[in-house]
């Protein structure tokens, strides 16, 4: 297998010539903008690992013929001359000798000095617009140029001190990239708690605790995280021939079994991506809504193991693939997001879940531009107990009234108006990490999410899926040796339990809490999880009422409240003819389950069965069935089943008018039953004569003797007249053809629910087939 090139960028480089004599030759340093990668680098003098200062002076300013005993402690000095005043260093060009090749003159200058010079990369496509880099470099003039002396000393030739812009607080300064140092104590300390199962941030919190103080540390959590990335790949050995043996093994058993590996710079292993054939299908009938979750780690080397997981019609986690990550940078993303894509298919989900993070953002958007992207709930409010620990520790029951204020809002205006409320009555408006999420708000509040499908049966509840699918078998302490065996298990396991709720729902009947028709026609469609969600929604709706607030011509308004809680009101807006209804607290849009308030307009209105439109696929027991399948048979489902419940409810609907509007006045209720009368009195001719009713014979007859007039008059002009059957006997044609239609039509409707029945037995049979054999192989191993 050929690895793909992992994608990170090489040091710019970028140079200021100063004039120097003809028996010098210039050399350029490279210079790199992104403060991402941390340049690890010594300071001393003479080798002993110590900062140089001249006469033990530490708080000295540079100036011209100030010696050093050598070019090393001449840098350290200036580096630590920048860190007291607030900027960074960096090497600009150095001067060699032309006789022996020794560097004869150095020059530092700060970090800003010159401007970028935006070069293009080969092999990249013009039309691609990156991400635009931050700009760093304002053509600071600040730089200090030291020479060599006959006597081997270094001497100050050249010093600027002038700055052109703003220099960094002392509280600050450790975010520069020459001051940022991850020092050996620290890499001791962080390879202990990384073999502990520890993460960055963990981590970082035990070094500032540690160090006393962000400042005193020396680097940020981003080195921090470098230095555990580089750790894992200096560390992690052979162990991964073990899972590529693997995964090659299994694709040879099956050629559908989707594996990548991609690989960095040095053509070494840096991600793997794998996808089973049963992965491949779950995401055929369960692929609406993912879950991609990087909370996970494998190893002892810490590795992020990512699942790509979602929800099947038993309301259980399935998995659509993993990848186990060792890079987790942009690029790594973009590249897993990709393959993961191709395995698919290249068909992306509806909505999509992951860890509240920057890097995977911008992964999505790249890659899944129209899909919804959701950040994890609970890791946020995990992330706020780090980041508002002292908060929490003063006020108790902030975090309670946090939960309460994202979960219960009801819209966008009340959630806006409590998280105002909220972080001005713990004044906590200017806290950075709570701006950061609120500006992401529209990605993890639930109110903001209503209207996307997420496979969810509550709002504020935690989704199975999310750090569920390996519980029990992953943990910090597996190896990838082991990792094989238990993802082996872990895939079984939840095999066993898919395929015990099938029979669970095939060879078992829910308990019905009503007469209601409607509660019959959802046991026998939904799964029995699924089934037991809508029977508490359809049971809620003894205890509300709905008001007609509004009937337009074809839609009608009402307002649906629970007796005794009328403050808190929802409203449904439903169209009769169409079967159509929608709900402000939008529960279909984002479970696909219908809820208590569009269920209480139907009971209202006398709706009995649920429309089709209104039981998802993906919940019924069939949600399995052959995809060509459900397309070439919705017709049939639609002509058989719908229109006879359509047609009820519709007249239903109409009858009942009269019931509400004749009963007003003696004189209306006159009218209205002449009305019922004269209507029964038709129904009945029309029942006789086969569906027809007698207004429409008249009117054909009528047609009939226009027609046979003019053809009568025009049969006067020709030589040859014509014979004409009597008004009769075409009479009695056509009502022998109209019957005979009308038992060909009844024939096909027969013909239809019979092939829906043959279709749906076969189903169940195959069905209960598989249940069968994975009983008896259960049964063998025991």
């Amino acid at each position: 297998m050929e690895f793909e090139p992992l994608g990170m960028s090489n040091d710019a480089i970028e140079f200021d010539m100063i004039g120097l004599g003809e028996d010098a030759v210039d050399i350029e340093h490279p210079v790199d903008d992104d403060d991402d990668h941390l340049i690890e680098t010594s300071y001393g003098s003479a080798g002993t690992g110590e900062i140089y200062f001249p006469e033990g002076e530490t708080n000295l300013e540079p100036y011209e013929g100030m010696e050093f005993e050598s070019e090393e402690a001449a840098k350290a000095f200036y580096n630590s001359y920048a860190r007291r005043v607030g900027f960074s260093t960096r090497v600009s060009m150095s001067r060699r000798s032309r006789r022996d090749g020794a560097i004869i003159q150095r020059s530092f200058v700060c970090a800003k000095e010159g401007f970028r010079i935006e070069k293009e990369k080969p092999g990249r496509d013009g039309s691609r617009v990156k991400r635009p880099r931050a700009e760093t470099r304002v053509g600071c003039k600040a730089m200090l140029v030291v020479k060599i002396q006959d006597s081997g000393r270094w001497v100050v030739s050249g010093f600027v001190k002038e700055h052109n812009h703003e220099l960094v607080p002392p509280d600050k300064v450790h975010c520069l990239r020459s001051h940022r140092h991850v020092s050996g104590s620290a890499k001791s300390l962080i390879d202990t708690l990384q073999g502990a199962g520890i993460g960055p941030s963990g981590i970082m919190s035990a070094l500032i605790k540690e160090y006393g103080g962000i400042s005193n540390v020396g680097f940020t959590e981003r080195d921090c995280r470098n230095y555990m990335r580089s750790s894992k790949q200096r560390t992690l050995g052979g162990d991964t021939q073990i899972l590529l043996d693997y995964l090659r093994q299994k694709q040879g058993e099956n050629p559908n079994f989707f594996f990548a590996v991609q690989g960095d710079k040095d053509q070494c292993m840096s991600n793997i991506f794998w996808a089973d054939p049963k992965a491949r299908n779950n995401y055929i009938y369960f692929g609406d809504t993912v879950t991609f979750d990087t909370t996970y780690r494998s190893n002892r080397y810490r590795l992020p193991f990512a699942p790509f997981t979602g929800i099947n019609h038993h309301g259980q986690p399935v998995l659509f693939g993993c990848a186990l990550l060792i890079n987790e940078s942009e690029a790594s993303f973009v590249w897993l997001f990709r393959k993961w894509l191709e395995a698919m298919s290249g068909r992306p989900p509806v909505s999509i879940t992951t860890d509240h993070d920057r890097v995977i953002r911008m992964a999505v958007t790249e890659i899944f531009p129209n899909t919804r992207h959701r950040f994890c709930k609970w890791h946020i409010f995990k992330e706020c107990q780090e980041k508002l620990s002292h908060v929490l520790q003063e006020h108790p029951n902030f975090e309670a009234e946090l939960h309460k204020c994202v979960n219960l809002s009801e819209s966008t205006e009340e959630f806006e108006c409590c998280w105002l409320s909220l972080v001005d009555r713990y004044d906590l408006r200017e806290h950075e990490w709570l701006q950061n999420i609120y500006a992401d708000r529209w990605q993890w509040v639930p109110v903001y999410l209503r209207d996307t499908f997420f496979a969810e049966m509550s709002i504020t509840q935690r989704s199975d899926s999310m750090n569920s699918y390996f519980d029990g078998y992953v943990n910090a302490s597996t190896t990838l040796q082991l990792f094989v065996k238990q993802y082996e298990k872990a895939l079984e396991s939840r095999y066993e339990k898919e395929v015990k709720a099938d029979y669970d729902t095939l060879n078992t009947d829910p308990v019905l809490k009503t007469p209601s028709p409607m509660e019959k026609q959802a046991a026998a469609a939904y799964t029995r999880k699924l089934f037991m969600k809508f029977q508490e929604e359809l049971v809620e709706t003894l205890t509300f009422l709905a008001t007609k607030v509004e009937d337009e011509q074809a839609t009608t308004t009402y307002r649906v409240a629970k007796f005794g809680e009328d403050h808190k009101a929802y409203f449904v807006r439903f169209n009769v003819r169409e079967m159509k209804a929608n709900c402000t607290c939008q529960m279909f849009e984002f479970s696909g389950l219908l809820c208590r308030h569009v269920l209480t307009v139907f009971r209202v209105t006398n709706v009995l069965t649920l429309p089709s439109c209104y039981i998802l696929k993906r919940w019924t027991r069939n949600a399995k069935s052959g995809v060509m399948l459900e397309e070439r048979t919705n017709d049939l489902l639609n002509g058989s089943r719908e229109s006879l419940t359509v047609r009820y409810n519709n007249l239903h609907h109409e009858a009942l008018k009269y019931v509400d509007e004749g009963v007003e006045t003696v004189e209306i209720y006159n009218v209205a039953m002449d009305a019922l009368r004269e209507a029964a009195s038709k129904v009945a001719v029309a029942k006789k004569n086969g569906g027809k009713s007698a207004t429409d014979n008249e009117t054909r007859r009528d047609n009939q003797l226009i027609y046979r007039s003019q053809a009568t008059d025009s049969s006067l002009h020709q030589l040859d007249s014509e014979r004409h059957l009597s008004e009769d006997e075409e009479d009695r044609k056509i009502q022998k053809l109209s019957r005979q239609l009308e038992r060909a039509q009844r024939k096909c409707e027969v013909y239809r629910a019979n092939l829906l029945s043959v279709l749906k037995d076969i189903e169940q049979q195959k069905l209960q087939l598989t249940v069968k054999v994975q009983s008896i192989k259960l049964g063998m191993r025991d």
